[in-house]
């Protein structure tokens, strides 16, 4: 069968390095560490309001009122910290056996950490306390230091002239659709890995 042949080929019969070790295992947990994230976070999306008036209160109310919804954002909260970890091992074990030989495996790889930054990035901006706000504010106005187009660059991921209402609904948007992007850079990561 066609589809049992792909399984067997990329998961079974599939060559590795005579060096292998528990090394390799970070590539795999950051697949994990991802479906994780991704649904916690749907479950946190059915009760998150992306509205600068009531964000910080929906918040609460998922840690307060909804069933286990403690459990479920201090597991999304903490397990950015878990991604991040495996993901600097995970590039740190690259580095060391020069994987980056493997010019495009590396390349989206890199890709691979800059969404995941910027995904965390805008995730951090959600809650909406005091941090969060001047955390965007902060770290958005950077931009404004890019050559000719850096200040309106700058307006429009604010979606106006201050970090308001239109950055915060952005942000969740930005935050709910990366992680898809993330999986499929993730699958093209894995398909250029098995080709060498």
């Amino acid at each position: 069968h066609p589809i049992l042949k792909i399984m067997n080929n990329t998961l079974i019969d599939l060559p590795t390095p005579v060096n292998i070790s528990y090394w390799w295992n970070f590539g795999s947990l950051l697949g994990v560490c991802l479906m994780i994230q991704i649904l916690t976070g749907l479950f946190l999306a059915m009760h998150y309001t992306a509205d600068i008036e009531t964000a910080f209160s929906s918040v609460v109310h998922i840690c307060r009122d909804v069933n286990y919804g403690w459990v479920i954002r201090n597991t999304h909260a903490n397990g950015a910290s878990l991604f991040f970890m495996c993901l600097f091992i995970h590039i740190g074990r690259g580095i060391y056996y020069s994987s980056y030989l493997y010019l495009e495996t590396w390349i989206i790889g890199m890709m691979l950490l800059m969404m995941v930054m910027m995904t965390a990035f805008v995730g951090y901006v959600l809650p909406w306390g005091q941090m969060s706000f001047w955390g965007a504010t902060v770290i958005t106005n950077m931009l404004s230091a890019v050559p000719e187009s850096g200040e309106k660059l700058v307006q429009w991921i604010w979606g106006g002239f201050s970090v308001d209402n239109a950055t915060l609904t952005r942000f969740f948007a930005f935050h709910f659709i990366f992680p898809f992007i993330i999986f499929a850079l993730m699958m093209l990561h894995l398909l250029f890995l098995h080709e060498t």
